[in-house]
């Protein structure tokens, strides 16, 4: 799946892999087991997101600026109902969540994913 996508999406997931990686182990450390658990919940919520809404975009169909845009916006639209989607499931269904160390990991690897459009392709 991820050979499907360009280099610089796929060094950002592997940025935010890392991320969501050292997050985990400095929530562990600070909070404990549920902690670690929440911030790795996040930081996959982010990734997750991302990445599906990097392969709507790379599906679409790039015809005319229009098309490109139309398919930007679906991209991103799907991206940020996901992530709303995943983090009220999170937050509803896990009775020990830490809610700071969730959205602490997942506004970090949202930030990351950014990062993409200045990644060079080469």
């Amino acid at each position: 799946m991820l050979r499907l996508l360009s280099k610089p999406i796929r060094t950002v997931v592997r940025w935010q892999l890392i991320a969501t990686a050292v997050l985990t182990l400095a929530a562990a450390a600070a909070i404990g087991f549920d902690g670690a658990i929440s911030a790795a919940l996040g930081g996959l919520i982010s990734m997750f997101a991302g990445l599906v809404s990097a392969l709507v975009l790379s599906w679409g169909k790039a015809g005319s600026a229009g098309g490109i845009l139309l398919g930007a916006l679906r991209a991103e639209g799907i991206k940020i109902g996901l992530m709303v989607i995943l983090l009220w499931l999170v937050l509803a269904t896990y009775r020990d969540v830490v809610a700071l160390a969730l959205l602490g990991s997942f506004a970090v690897t949202m930030l990351i994913f950014t990062m993409a459009f200045i990644v060079r392709e080469h």
